[in-house]
């Protein structure tokens, strides 16, 4: 008898619990103003996915962590006036998280064409110790992708050193008709991986863009925030080794 008493007590307890409170909604869901679209409404979204992060690189190749620093961010572009970007560099300075405030390629009737292309071009200075040097080996993106059939969406960044010739670059396509909050993982190209200089710290160059194209001049389209903390995010994975020379 006490048993069921007490199984009784914690069922009514669970189901208190588990009542709704007015109010409540999912957490880091959000409104965004879009373009638009024939009768008024919006597609569902849903989430696009694709691979997983990379493991760091780990072992005594990289420097000591608190010897790392961001000491200059420059930036400019049409898609990242000023004021608009800041950045994060992770604890084990592996990872460089880049946030894009007003980073919006949109496309459509009545939109400028100015609106079909937006570009940054931004100027990293990173200080660390010497005897290493860093490489940019993939990036990810959180943002939005809504786009009606006919619509081609790409995101394109090209990193490169200053002083160097050599680059490489990572670039993702969308076709529509689309409409998903998307999370990228993409590696770059390793058969043109570019190492900072030896023997000096490296000044890390990205020239990124995000370009709308439409078959049909009729089509709508917007490439443009992360649906959670409603900026465009661009997260750099760096690798790090010992200077051979």
């Amino acid at each position: 008898m006490k048993s069921a008493a007490i199984l009784a007590l914690l069922a009514q307890a669970l189901a208190v619990t588990a009542q709704p409170v007015e109010g409540d909604r999912t957490p880091g869901t959000r409104t965004l103003d879009l373009p638009n679209f024939p009768g008024g409404s919006v597609p569902t979204r849903g989430v696009e996915k694709r691979a997983d992060l990379p493991p760091d690189n780990g072992g005594g190749n990289a420097p000591d962590p608190d010897k790392v620093h961001i000491v200059g961010v420059t930036y400019g572009g049409t898609g990242c006036p000023d004021g608009t970007v800041s950045h994060v560099l992770s604890d084990d300075r592996q990872i460089m998280t880049l946030i894009f405030d007003q980073y919006v390629a949109q496309i459509g009737p009545g939109v400028n064409t100015k609106e079909n292309r937006k570009n940054c071009q931004l100027n990293i200075n990173l200080r660390y110790p010497g005897g290493f040097q860093f490489s940019v080996f993939s990036a990810d993106y959180r943002g939005y992708a809504n786009l009606e059939k006919g619509v081609s969406g790409t995101q394109k960044s090209i990193y490169y050193f200053s002083g160097q010739t050599e680059q490489t670059s990572t670039s993702t396509t969308w076709k529509g008709p689309i409409d998903k909050d998307y999370i990228l993982h993409d590696e770059a190209n390793q058969t043109s991986t570019v190492w900072s200089p030896c023997g000096a710290n490296g000044a890390l160059n990205i020239n990124s863009q995000v370009r709308l194209t439409a078959t049909d001049r009729n089509a709508r389209g917007i490439l443009t925030n992360d649906s959670v903390d409603t900026s465009f995010k661009q997260i750099v994975h760096v690798r790090w080794q010992q200077c051979t020379n």
